[in-house]
């Protein structure tokens, strides 16, 4: 119940973005790691200048998460660890 509030920081469609950014805001509180079921990271490039941290929920939506979260850099450790 502590994401039915929703979410303002949601991912475009893939098919919308190829040569921009994903996301149009970025979501930074914190989400049980049971609550999501996989997390993509596309670093900043020449189609946006932001490093861009989507998770997808067991839901099924997709949230932009905010980068200099502290919880979202032990994220990105441990992707980048793998």
């Amino acid at each position: 119940l502590l994401f039915s509030a929703g979410f303002t920081a949601k991912a475009l469609p893939r098919s919308a973005i190829e040569l921009r950014c994903q996301c149009l805001g970025t979501h930074s509180k914190f989400i049980h790691p049971k609550f999501i079921q996989n997390v993509n990271l596309t670093p900043s490039g020449p189609h946006c200048k932001n490093v861009e941290v989507i998770a997808t929920l067991t839901d099924g939506r997709e949230v932009c998460l905010d980068p200099a979260a502290p919880w979202v850099k032990l994220i990105i450790k441990a992707i980048l660890d793998k």
